[in-house]
């Protein structure tokens, strides 16, 4: 597992949810997560999560950090597991900076009490699995009730490595663990 940070800021519109997004545009090959800040607006026709599409839900942020997960394999059950380890990785480092706040975790998406942190999609492509994973920087001027990293004082880049390493350790563990047992009968 790779990563990389993407210091200079780009817009998330959703078109960049697609294999080899991070071979395309940072030279890395393989399974890898990226990240960079920049704006989101995704519009209907880019919107992978039919449940958002069919309610009009409005995805929009003046500035996240957005998380791309790339790996190469199609089981998109896998790849929502995978989600859902990434959510957890971003709310355990997130409570364990913020100490005084207890982010919560309903499905993949973190809230603060009533204000939403982040959003979050998995999908598959014809060659591998895909993850979008997005926490607001800013909460200005968003539709819906939020928080982000600003309104906490967290320095997006430096949480980016951690969620990062994190994530690419624990993918790791994970390959390991399923390599060092034998099978049972």
């Amino acid at each position: 597992m790779k990563y990389h940070l993407a210091k200079e800021s780009r817009a998330y519109t959703g078109e960049q949810l697609h294999s080899n997004f991070a071979y395309k545009e940072f030279g890395v090959v393989g399974d890898s997560i990226v990240a960079f800040c920049g704006p989101c607006d995704i519009k209907p026709k880019e919107m992978v999560d039919i449940e958002d599409l069919k309610a009009g839900n409005q995805i929009y942020s003046e500035s996240m950090l957005h998380f791309i997960v790339e790996h190469h394999e199609t089981d998109l059950e896998k790849g929502v597991l995978r989600q859902l380890v990434l959510a957890c990785i971003v709310k355990d480092a997130l409570n364990d900076i913020l100490r005084n706040v207890a982010v919560q975790r309903i499905n993949a998406d973190l809230y603060d009490g009533d204000a939403k942190l982040s959003i979050s999609v998995a999908t598959a492509t014809p060659i591998s699995s895909v993850i979008h994973f997005g926490i607001n920087i800013s909460s200005v001027n968003t539709p819906v009730k939020t928080k982000g990293l600003e309104d906490y004082g967290v320095d997006p880049f430096e949480f980016a490595n951690i969620v990062m390493e994190k994530y690419a350790r624990d993918t790791e563990g994970i390959y390991n663990a399923r390599c060092k047992v034998r099978w049972t009968k």
